[in-house]
């Protein structure tokens, strides 16, 4: 084996500085190395010579810019000469000149010198140089004319050479469009400074014209004015005339050619966004892959929305180049002095600094939804995230994300949306809280309450105002609505805000700490420093406060609860800027006043109900949980049913998540995870041998849950379903109607959650559908399938969910029905009704709202009102209104039990049932919740009758005009008592379905006695009719299905439908707005682990173990 030490010579023993400079000549002498010397060549005299002249870009400007000044002192000369008449020989000057274009020609020897000589920069050198040098040896022929003025073409020529220097050497590139216009215009003057003193110069043997009649000419000339006072008499100047022309026809339109192709081109890449504007202006920057104009709209919309920004200025960045659409748009005066369209892409340090990205006030990067593949689409938006943190790391960036696993590769962005789980999170929530969707919309939609305020219904009008309230803040010291609370307890500062100023304060946040508390309870006690987050109208600062007279306040006092239900009187919005807010008196009644009682009941009339006042300071001893008081005793003391049926569930964080960057949510767990095979619903194992959900005996309501693939977003719908805080006798199963089978590692994530199954199939089929209990389901949420959110025509992506939504909604009239759709505008074909002229109303409506510039023209439909309906790009303007209201993502995830924070409350809903509407009023209300278990609520769900005479549902018609008989009087009667029944079934009465046919051929067989209403009355029962019986048609087929299945038809009810009925949101409405039956209230519940009461089990009734509490002090509102 050979040594290696001695292979390797050893250093020498003095290896200093000097030595590593100048080399260590004894060390070297036994040394066989050769010394290698590179880049030798550039060490030669021509290589200097290039790089001085050439190469550096510096020198070289300086040599250009002192040729040019030669080429214009030579022009100027010539004339000076002309005007005088007096030649002034000067040889210095063009023999300097054509040594330095023979040097440069040396130089720029590549190989051919005739390319060099036949250059035709170098050619006018040699016409005007020579001659000069020829002088100087013979005397006597310096009266030779010279052209000197020709100088100007090489001026030009040097003029484009050294902005080309200028460019390389400052390191900037310049306008194309600028290059162009400079070259064209310096065309245009070395024509016409040609021609003027060619013909000066010849027509010395003619007209003797002097410069001024030779420019006058030749601008007439080239103008094709051509008044003929002047022209050329000599046929010298007559051609040179001709050549100049034929020269300009040629040369001049090939220079507009590129100048309009230029300007094509900056047309479709947008140019530039200069230094001194950002420098002097506010921008932002809008990144997308793909520029949509409904996205556009939504942005600028919602941006420009707030009037802080309205100076601001919106550089889109995006490398597809500009549709027809959006330049029609961008065209339009409001929008094209305030947005500027750059084609290009963030991943190009060029394009950025384009964009001036650097000095932008935040940049906006947008994911392509309508892409085929999402997974590919959120990597393109990680790298332009990591581009711009890399190019400007002092911009805040606003990212929206589609896939929750790649949330973590953009934890460095100020703020980030991620769609799946924002979407997800809200159609979990509309299944428990309805319409949870359309209360999220509305409050991160800027609205100023205007819209349906001139339609003559009232719930459009109370809907409209109420959708005008929004999120805002201000710290405490600083607010008129909380200030004086400082020291009182939450619930006391809410409840009387709201009494007194309509605001609905809901959140706050210490000085000293990041995370918002989301109504922390009565135990929490406001500071001076604490940042109040409330819901009203518009902010403080744009409201204006008036105190109501005495007399006039005790007036109101008297009627305040008396009288038909009104619209809202408080937070008015008066205009843009102002609110003005009516003072009330938040003063509590003694006890001995008039109290609110209620019916007398047997022995007890001489009781009273009271409300218990808000304490400025809570008080252990009157706090209770409302309904949370079993989450403390279930997990110490199950009862006995709970035993029996196996639902003893631990609570805990999942010790599973199918992605990184999930936020950790307690929830109810199971003891021992499930197998993977007791998951799949429909069939059987060793485990159980249930194969439909029937078979299960589930005591709640099903929630079908109908997607293309188990994605890591659907954990999101299965986490608020199963959090700590729902209580474990109201969890509702859940079923994955997937199209696909779920990975196992999705899998091993739901394993550890109770009554969670899936299901192979597709709302397609109908037999799928009554295996995973459609028939006895309290919801199906239909999620968009990411295979059909692109197609040729964009609109045309929700075809295939619509049009299986409207199957499931004629087949199962009764189910309500969640649907998420691509685009917002399809929501008008959901439930999609011929002929019904309230929807024809509605969307006249809509467009009226649309004319007048609204956000939310769709509002009104009466789907998304209902919260039926749902498309993740209304929540785009999440992101957008983050740019000003940074903590409205937090409040939101708050919200949707996306982050559980320690002390924070959730969002929660309980009913009006009958025995509480001696509360009568949303302000009474407010102070039962506050006093009692110090739940703040933030808007009612109203559903009402739909009384149209055009309604499916409702067949009107006086059967005197028809029959004079008894008896078909009561068989109409009968028909709609049984219509209106939740558990009847039609096929067992094949009577009732014969003599409504009988009916029909009657009314088809009998003429109309009257005209006009009495036709259009006719037309439309016949209509009903034919859809009554077309609607049993439908339910023979679902029944005759479950029978071929051996499923029972008990569960089914056909004849059980909502098209009645309309439903909307009041979103904090004012406190003298009246509770009617059936109203859901959204409710912000304080964290029940933030306090336990020692009290004795609470009892259960309608309102939370909190109507009936008549020992307490009396008060009225």
């Amino acid at each position: 084996m050979v040594d290696l030490e001695s292979e390797v010579p050893p250093l020498p023993p003095r290896y200093r500085f000097r030595d590593l400079l100048l080399g260590d000549q004894g060390w070297q002498q036994n040394d066989d190395r050769v010394q290698v010397d590179f880049y030798m060549n550039e060490n030669t005299f021509k290589e200097r010579l290039k790089l001085f002249f050439i190469k550096n870009q510096r020198s070289s400007l300086r040599i250009r810019l002192f040729n040019f000044s030669l080429k214009l002192l030579s022009c100027l000369l010539y004339i000076i000469r002309v005007l005088l008449d007096d030649p002034t020989q000067g040889h210095g000057c063009p023999t300097l000149i054509l040594f330095e274009t023979t040097l440069l020609s040396y130089l720029s020897y590549k190989g051919n010198i005739w390319e060099q000589i036949l250059r035709v920069p170098f050619l006018l050198e040699i016409i005007n140089a020579v001659p000069f040098i020829i002088t100087i040896l013979w005397p006597t022929l310096r009266n030779l004319f010279i052209p000197v003025f020709l100088n100007c073409w090489l001026a030009k020529h040097a003029l484009e050479n050294m902005i080309n220097d200028l460019h390389r050497a400052i390191q900037r590139t310049q306008s194309a469009m600028f290059n162009q216009v400079l070259i064209l215009i310096s065309t245009l003057l070395c024509l016409i400074f040609t021609c003027i003193c060619g013909i000066q110069h010849l027509e010395r043997a003619g007209n003797k014209l002097t410069l001024f009649d030779s420019l006058y000419f030749c601008i007439v000339t080239f103008s094709t004015v051509g008044f003929g006072d002047v022209t050329p008499k000599i046929w010298p100047s007559k051609l040179l005339v001709v050549i100049m022309i034929c020269v300009a026809l040629v040369v001049l339109p090939i220079q507009f050619e590129q100048l309009a192709y230029l300007w094509m081109e900056r047309q479709k890449s947008g140019g530039n966004y200069s230094r001194h504007r950002a420098q002097t202006e506010k921008h932002v920057v809008l990144c997308v892959s793909s520029l949509k104009i409904d996205l556009l709209m939504d942005f600028l919309n919602e941006f420009y929305a707030h009037p802080r920004l309205q100076d601001y200025y919106v550089v889109i960045l995006c490398p597809t180049e500009m549709d027809a659409q959006v330049r029609r748009v961008l065209q339009i005066p409001m929008w094209s002095q305030r947005v500027i369209y750059l084609q290009g892409s963030a991943l190009k340090d060029q394009d950025l600094l384009r964009a001036k990205m650097d000095d932008a006030e935040a940049c906006f990067i947008l994911s392509s939804r309508c892409e085929v593949d999402r997974t590919a689409a959120d990597h393109q938006t990680i790298l332009r995230a990591w581009a711009v943190k890399d190019f400007a790391p002092n911009c805040p960036l606003y990212v929206q994300i589609l896939k929750p696993e790649n949330k973590f590769h953009i934890k460095f962005a100020d703020h980030v949306v991620c769609e799946e789980e924002f979407k997800y999170a809200m159609l979990a929530l509309n299944c428990i809280c309805p319409a949870t969707s359309t209360l999220i919309t509305l409050l991160v939609h800027t609205s100023r309450g205007q819209e349906g305020q001139q339609s003559p219904e009232q719930w459009q009008k109370m809907y409209g105002r109420c959708s005008g309230n929004e999120v805002y803040h201000i710290n405490l010291e600083e607010s008129t609505f909380f200030a004086e609370y400082e020291g009182k307890s939450f619930t006391y500062a809410s409840f009387h805000a709201h009494k007194k100023f309509g605001v609905c304060l809901i959140c706050v946040r210490r000085e000293d700490n990041k995370n918002i508390l989301l109504n922390p309870g009565p135990r929490y006690i406001m500071s001076s420093s604490d940042m109040c987050f409330y819901i009203n109208i518009t902010k403080e600062e744009n409201s204006a406060f008036k105190k109501k007279e005495q007399h006039r306040k005790s007036n109101v006092s008297k009627s305040f609860y008396h009288g038909p239900p009104r619209l809202p009187v408080h937070s008015i919005m008066a205009s843009m800027g102002t609110v003005a807010i009516d003072l009330q008196d938040t003063g509590c009644r003694s006890p001995s006043g008039p109290t609110l009682a209620l019916p007398s009941e047997g022995g007890k009339q001489g009781r009273r109900s009271s409300i218990a006042p808000v304490l400025e300071v809570a008080d252990s001893s009157t706090l209770q949980t409302c309904d949370l008081s079993d989450q403390s005793e279930d997990e110490t003391t199950p009862s006995d049913d709970e035993v029996s049926s196996g639902l003893e569930y631990a609570k805990g964080y999942p010790p599973y998540s199918p992605y990184i960057g999930s936020s950790p949510t307690f929830c109810h767990l199971l003891h021992e995870k499930v197998p993977f095979c007791c998951l799949r619903l429909d069939k059987g194992c060793q485990h159980n041998y249930y194969e439909d959900a029937k078979a299960y005996g589930f005591k709640n309501k099903l929630i079908i849950v109908a997607a293309e693939t188990a994605g890591n977003g659907l954990y999101n719908f299965i986490v608020p379903l199963r959090a700590y805080y729902r209580p474990k006798k109201e969890l509702n199963p859940i079923v994955l109607l997937l199209d696909n089978p779920p990975d196992m590692h999705f899998l091993d994530a739901i394993c550890w959650f109770p009554m969670v199954y899936y299901m192979v199939g597709s709302i397609d089929n109908l037999d799928d559908l009554l295996r995973c209990g459609v028939t006895f389901a309290a919801n199906v949420v239909v999620v968009d399938k990411e295979s059909t959110m692109s197609a040729e025509e964009d609109y045309m992506a929700d075809a295939k969910t619509i049009v299986n939504v409207q199957t499931l909604f004629r087949l199962f009239s009764s189910l309500s029905i969640i649907t998420e759709l691509t685009h917002p505008a399809n929501m008008r074909f959901m439930q999609f009704r011929d002929k019904d002229c309230y929807s024809l109303a509605l969307s006249k409506l809509e467009k009226k709202e649309r004319e007048k510039g609204s956000n939310l023209a769709f509002m009104f439909r009466l789907p998304f009102a209902a919260g039926r309906v749902f498309s993740i790009s209304m929540l785009d303007t999440l992101l957008y209104q983050s740019f000003v209201k940074d903590y409205m993502i937090s409040i939101t995830r708050l919200l949707l039990g996306l982050d559980t924070t320690p002390g924070s409350g959730f969002l929660c809903s309980m009913k009006i049932m009958e025995d509480d509407l001696w509360i009568r009023t949303y302000a009474r209300l407010y102070q039962k919740l506050c006093s009692s278990t110090g739940d703040i609520p933030i808007g009612i769900y109203r559903t009402e009758s739909q009384k149209l005479a055009t309604s499916e549902s409702q067949i009107s018609i006086s059967v005197e005009e028809w029959e004079d008989t008894k008896e078909s009087k009561d068989h109409f009667n009968y028909r709609n008592s049984h219509r209106n029944s939740t558990s009847s079934d039609q096929s067992d009465h094949p009577l009732l379905r014969r003599k409504s046919m009988q009916w029909a051929r009657r009314l088809s067989r009998k003429g109309p006695k009257h005209s006009g209403k009495t036709a259009e009355k006719i037309s439309q029962q016949r209509l009903s009719l034919y859809r009554r019986s077309e609607r049993q048609e439908l339910a023979e087929l679902v029944k005759n299905r479950m029978k071929h299945l051996s499923l029972s038809t008990a569960g089914y009810d056909e004849m059980n439908d909502h098209q009645n009925t309309l439903s909307y949101i009041l979103i904090n409405p004012s406190p003298d707005t009246r509770l009617e039956l059936n109203d859901v209230v959204y409710l912000i519940r304080p964290d029940p682990l933030a306090y336990v009461p020692n009290s004795a089990p609470s009892r259960k009734n309608s309102f939370c173990n909190t109507i009936g509490q008549d020992t307490r002090e009396e008060t009225q509102l």
